[in-house]
């Protein structure tokens, strides 16, 4: 929880509270549906918080923004972000049920009321949002295909309506379609060398009814 507080200073005892409380909610979980793999679940707050908070720092959420969370897992980057941004909503979706049942048990704990899951693939989403988040569930062509029309034409936020991705490595051979993509580096705003290779892509997408 301290490189929580770290990186984000301004956190309310509320979610100080939140925060704190993921460890023993996820390790309890991961004992009975293993969302998070073994050698990750001792480093959480480092490999899954913090990296789901990435995005926050190129990024802050406006109130009632709507962020589409696509292929969540076990609830990341969504409910980390729901926490540091509780006036905005949060709908978050996986394919897998029993990993909805985790983030929905996790949700509810919390006490997390900016929070929708869904057992239910990308393509079936309705409704339009600010932003479509993911941390590499896929290649990127096939992620656009399955939001692009799921793009809120309202603009809110500095960065344009689209995706924000989290993915690690070279990035260029699978952007090469997306010339509009810009690459943030997460060592930028974070010194561990867990995010030497870490990035996060914006994607700006335009509305399409």
């Amino acid at each position: 929880m301290k490189i929580i507080s770290r990186y984000f200073k301004e956190l309310s005892p509320e979610q100080i509270q939140q925060f704190s409380k993921l460890d023993d909610l996820y390790k309890t979980w991961n004992s009975q549906i293993n969302v998070i793999s073994r050698k990750d679940i001792d480093e959480l707050y480092l490999r899954h918080v913090l990296h789901s908070l990435g995005i926050a720092k190129v990024q802050k959420f406006m109130p009632d923004a709507n962020i589409l969370d696509v292929g969540t897992g076990g609830g990341f980057p969504g409910i980390p972000l729901a926490i540091l941004f509780p006036e905005s909503h949060f709908y978050l979706v996986d394919s897998i049920g029993k990993k909805i049942k985790v983030v929905n048990a996790v949700t509810e704990e919390l006490g997390l009321r900016n929070v929708k899951a869904e057992h239910l693939r990308a393509e079936k989403v309705k409704g339009t949002f600010d932003f479509i988040v993911s941390r590499a569930v896929t290649n990127m062509d096939d992620f656009v295909k399955w939001t692009r029309k799921k793009v809120a034409k309202k603009q809110q936020h500095t960065l344009k309506n689209g995706i924000l991705y989290l993915k690690g490595g070279d990035l260029n051979e699978e952007l090469q379609n997306f010339p509009k993509a810009k690459i943030y580096d997460l060592s930028d705003y974070f010194e561990e060398d867990f995010f030497e290779t870490k990035k996060m892509v914006h994607i700006p997408l335009k509305y399409k009814p």
